[in-house]
């Protein structure tokens, strides 16, 4: 999100506020609640889309949206930065409610790690007994959440990523423990369908 502070930006040959760019997008679909731009930086003539948001409430309130990513659409944006927030807010209540940074000052490197990491696991178990006491989702609820920001993936995919990190892993392993594991993890192989058997020795064995 980028604040109105007077910045312009060039539009068809010409330098433009935020909100001038906001009428020229907004008025051109009056019943939308957002519309986007391409536009350039007037410093580095850079291309960027700025996503104009308005208030359902109170469509005379803007929200000004940047990416530099001008292949994303104006959904994709909007659901980004709202993704985003929940990172703005974590920082804002650490830094006004928990002190982070202001309850003590200190020039070492490992002194700020640890503070941080005294914060962030206040705020941890805040986050728990807040959920505990207001929050009726479960455990898989919350894994079901998560899973939806996750791009589907093949089994042979799948299996191939969990196979090129077993062989890196057993790699370290010394040369008589390495064939001791793929003897055992054959074995297994073989006791499951012929479809899981070929793949991973296509996949691992051969090479």
């Amino acid at each position: 999100m980028v604040k109105d502070l007077k910045q312009r930006y060039y539009y068809n040959g010409h330098l433009y506020t935020l909100p001038q760019l906001a009428k020229i997008a907004m008025y051109r679909s009056n019943n939308r609640l957002y519309r986007s731009l391409m536009v350039r930086t007037r410093k580095h003539y850079l291309p960027v889309r700025i996503v104009f948001v308005r208030n359902r409430n109170k469509k005379s309130e803007l929200l000004y949206i940047l990416s530099t990513d001008n292949a994303l659409s104006e959904d994709e944006i909007i659901r980004i930065y709202g993704m985003r927030w929940n990172i703005e807010t974590f920082f804002k209540a650490s830094k006004s409610l928990l002190k982070l940074g202001m309850e003590f000052q200190t020039r070492s490197y490992d002194s700020a790690v640890a503070h941080m990491a005294i914060v962030f696991a206040r705020y941890t178990f805040l986050e728990w007994l807040r959920r505990q006491e207001n929050n009726p989702k479960t455990y898989g609820g919350l894994f079901f959440a998560l899973c939806e920001d996750v791009q589907d993936m093949e089994l042979s995919d799948a299996l191939r990523s969990l196979m090129s990190l077993f062989m890196e892993t057993i790699n370290g392993y010394g040369t008589e423990d390495t064939e001791t594991i793929k003897s055992k993890v054959s074995n297994w192989i073989a006791s499951q369908s012929r479809y899981i058997k070929g793949l991973f020795q296509n996949l691992c064995w051969e090479s």
